[in-house]
């Protein structure tokens, strides 16, 4: 298990590691300002949607949320599930996958002990949408951000309209194996826990409101740092005027910040000193359905090695193409569920499940993993490459 604290350690080494690169000019500068510029707007949005996450949590957004579901669950086992599966996926595709692996994960826990179901397949559901439903907008994941760059700047609209049929994949494929797994579990009832008390119904329906709009921001096809931003600010307002101690540096994401830039900066200079070259040699080309599965294979090994974020940033200056491309964020969004550092958004997630108490071995999770990911990533391919 991994500490913020140990997270932040781990990036500042990656970035003293990056400094000495930038001193000794294994990484020239040229490269890490153009990196820089690249990366900005991507760090500025995590920052801002954390902000955001965080303090509509902190309204007892989510907690009403939940509490909706276990209402409109009808005491089944079967719809609680279904309807929490549909709140992790719009989380994911709105509100990014590390939303929905932090601040959802605590929510779906205490709700099925509420109600007296086992929390772990819903815990599992939250972890495994969380990854393989983060393909069908830029927001959805950093690496899509990235992508978009790297594909030509495309929309919201044109990149949804490209990445669906794998986006449905990794929501269906997921599904069927939890309720293949945990059928027993999630076929029993359980009683109406009954309303949540909110600590502040104004602020409840200010982050709403606030969500809805963001929503609507972020599909718009304006740079997404810009409506997450505004909604921040709005959101730290409305605590300052109604509740200001909830208001805290701790709010900010500094940990997966300083990770991400190490983890950049590492890239960047294996990317100088021929890691491209070898990769433009390793990774097939064009757009036919082997060279296609191909690259999501790579993407997800290295995914699993490495770490998604990295292991995207390595491999993308191989790939050309609208396909290829979507192709490689199938292998590096779906493909990292085997082993733990995969992706960070599974580590914040154990984490989570740690401190509530819900126990699941790495080796469980693993066993799982090489089976999900696999068949996710070859089915979403090849709905790629069919549609």
């Amino acid at each position: 298990m991994i500490r913020p604290q140990r997270t932040a350690l781990f990036g500042a080494v990656l970035l003293a590691l990056g400094a000495i690169a930038l001193l000794t000019g294994m990484l020239p500068v040229t490269d890490a300002a153009a990196l820089g510029i690249r990366v900005w707007p991507i760090l500025l949005f995590v920052v801002a949607i954390t902000v955001v996450a965080e303090l509509a949590t902190a309204a007892g957004l989510f907690d009403w949320i939940a509490a909706l579901a276990a209402r409109w669950g009808r005491r089944s086992g079967w719809l609680l599930w279904l309807l929490i599966a549909l709140i992790a996926v719009l989380s994911t595709v709105f509100l990014s996958l590390d939303t929905t692996a932090v601040l959802l994960t605590p929510i779906v826990v205490v709700l099925a002990r509420r109600v007296g179901l086992n929390p772990l397949p819903f815990a599992l559901t939250t972890v495994w949408l969380a990854n393989t439903a983060s393909l069908l907008l830029p927001v959805s994941n950093l690496t899509n951000l990235l992508a978009e760059q790297h594909l030509g700047g495309i929309g919201p609209g044109a990149f949804a309209a490209a990445a669906w049929p794998a986006q449905l994949v990794g929501v269906l494929v997921p599904l069927a194996l939890v309720a293949l797994v945990f059928r027993r579990e999630l076929g029993r009832s359980y009683d109406d826990p009954g309303p949540v008390r909110l600590a502040d119904a104004r602020l409840t329906v200010i982050s709403a409101v606030v969500l809805v709009l963001l929503v609507i921001g972020l599909v718009s096809g304006v740079a997404v740092w810009i409506p997450a931003c505004a909604a921040a600010v709005v959101l730290i307002a409305a605590f300052l005027l109604l509740r200001p101690r909830e208001l805290s540096v701790q709010l900010l994401p500094w940990p997966t910040v300083v990770l991400v830039c190490g983890l950049f900066l590492v890239v960047a200079t294996l990317d100088a000193a021929g890691l491209r070259e070898l990769l433009e040699r390793l990774v097939p080309s064009g757009s036919g359905l082997g060279a296609l599965l191909g690259v999501a294979a790579i993407g997800g090994t290295a995914a699993n090695v490495i770490n998604n974020l990295p292991a995207y940033l390595a491999v993308e200056p191989a790939v050309h193409g609208l396909l290829p491309g979507l192709a490689l964020l199938v292998g590096v969004n779906a493909g990292p569920l085997i082993t733990p550092w995969a992706s960070l958004a599974t580590l914040l997630w154990h984490e989570r499940l740690q401190r509530l108490g819900v126990g699941i071995r790495w080796s469980r999770y693993v066993l799982y993993g090489c089976l999900l990911a696999p068949v996710t990533v070859v089915l979403g391919v090849v709905a790629l490459w069919a549609v």
